[in-house]
């Protein structure tokens, strides 16, 4: 009974996860050297049971810089690039379709893009395209509206290329999608080996007839 207890308890700490990303000051800008400021900060936070944190980690340009200098994470990095390039035919198109369940919920985000580029006209043109897109993204995925979510994109006529993003926000992903995603991969795995398999035998029969 005590070791039923104890399982029906890891179960419930585990479907009840829930990661926390916090962004503060992240800044891309095209226009200078080092694209992406230095300032910016991570903090990732894991709850379990929806309110107890159980890990909490920050992140800031100097410890992925010095990750990156790593000679074992550059050789991984240089591994996995070239397994993706020689086995991009294999891409499962389902897998990603399956990520799509992965829900992603905006709880806080201040994000402001601006936008310029080489003609006046087209710069007007992608302006409302893309205002429509993320405003119909941010929609879907914010838990709660508040006073501290806000969202503007700014053109620019500069006759130049240009491209500014400010974000800073909080963003959550609940364990349980993760586990479902998983779950819906694996099941359209298996049902494409037992295609692959039945299409296969009826192949070898053929072959006889």
């Amino acid at each position: 009974m005590v070791f039923l207890l104890i399982f029906l308890i890891i179960i419930l700490m585990v479907i009840t996860l829930k990661i926390k990303i916090n962004f503060t000051d992240f800044e891309f800008n095209t226009q200078k050297h080092n694209k992406l400021e230095k300032d910016y900060k991570i903090k990732i936070t894991i709850y379990t049971f929806n309110k107890i944190p159980i890990i909490k980690t920050k992140i800031t340009n100097e410890k992925i810089q010095q990750i990156i200098k790593n000679p074992k994470i550059k050789e991984a990095i240089k591994n996995q690039e070239t397994k993706l390039i020689e086995n991009r035919k294999d891409i499962d198109i389902n897998v990603i379709k399956s990520i799509k369940n992965i829900k992603i919920e905006i709880e806080e985000i201040q994000l402001k893009i601006t936008i310029g580029t080489e003609n006046a006209a087209t710069t007007a043109f992608i302006i409302p395209i893309l205002s429509t897109i993320i405003a119909t993204v941010l929609s879907r995925n914010i838990k709660k509206y508040n006073d501290k979510q806000t969202f503007e994109i700014k053109p620019v006529y500069i006759n130049q290329n240009l491209l500014n993003i400010e974000f800073s926000g909080i963003i959550q992903i609940k364990m349980i999608h993760i586990i479902n995603t998983i779950c819906i991969v694996n099941k359209k795995k298996r049902k494409g080996d037992k295609n692959e398999r039945t299409s296969n035998r009826r192949s070898y029969d053929y072959s006889y007839e």
